[in-house]
């Protein structure tokens, strides 16, 4: 015989799944938005003197923070015990990889207009984007598995190991943001104790 579910818990049920299933579109709508405002003030007020740098820059502020809100998936859910969070840490981190890319694809193609013999010149000279296209390097394979299969078919262990590259990709995003400037580091100052916060509690969450 079944057990009998009092309305109240068939309520609580579906408040929880209406939840979860609101969860993710809502914060996809979200990471779209800095894209999205972007593009309005382009089309509207405009960028600025220098507007393919300003808009350069910002995608790659942006991508060094969606690396950092995907970072803070797993702390977060360790301090609030909201495990339902770790159903946004693939997008969140699809997201960040996206924003990279794009970002890469303003210097390379609007920048430079693909002139690759001056982008490899680039990359040699100036030790920022060496960094920097370090991290897009290591973000890459980390996006390629990304799916389900590719878990399966490198296995859980490998597949771990592998996506332990965020790490590093993160330091040198950091890095890549300090040595860019060269004036007012507090908000890639502020990243670093960020991106320092976050490790740490991973740590002690696991040698605790």
């Amino acid at each position: 015989m079944s057990a009998e579910i009092s309305p109240a818990s068939a309520g609580a049920f579906t408040w929880d799944r209406a939840w979860r299933g609101a969860l993710k579109p809502v914060v996809f709508v979200l990471c779209l938005m800095p894209l999205l405002w972007l593009i309005v003030r382009a089309l509207t007020v405009g960028l600025g003197a220098n507007p393919i740098e300003a808009g350069i820059r910002y995608l790659g502020d942006w991508a060094l923070r969606f690396v950092l809100i995907a970072l803070a998936v797993t702390p977060l859910r360790i301090a609030t015990g909201w495990n339902i969070v770790a159903r946004l840490r693939r997008m969140l981190g699809l997201f960040a990889y996206f924003h990279v890319v794009v970002h890469i694809f303003g210097y390379v193609g609007v920048d430079h207009f693909f002139d690759w013999a001056a982008i490899g010149n680039d990359i040699v000279k100036r030790t920022y984007i060496t960094v920097g296209m370090m991290a897009l390097v290591m973000l890459t394979p980390l996006a390629i598995t990304s799916t389900d299969g590719m878990v399966r078919r490198l296995g859980g262990a490998a597949w771990r190991r592998l996506h332990q590259l965020v790490y590093p990709a993160a330091v040198a995003g950091v890095i890549h943001y300090f040595m860019m400037i060269k004036a007012g580091y507090q908000e890639p100052l502020l990243y670093a104790v960020i991106l320092a916060a976050l490790f740490g509690v991973r740590i002690y969450k696991k040698w605790a």
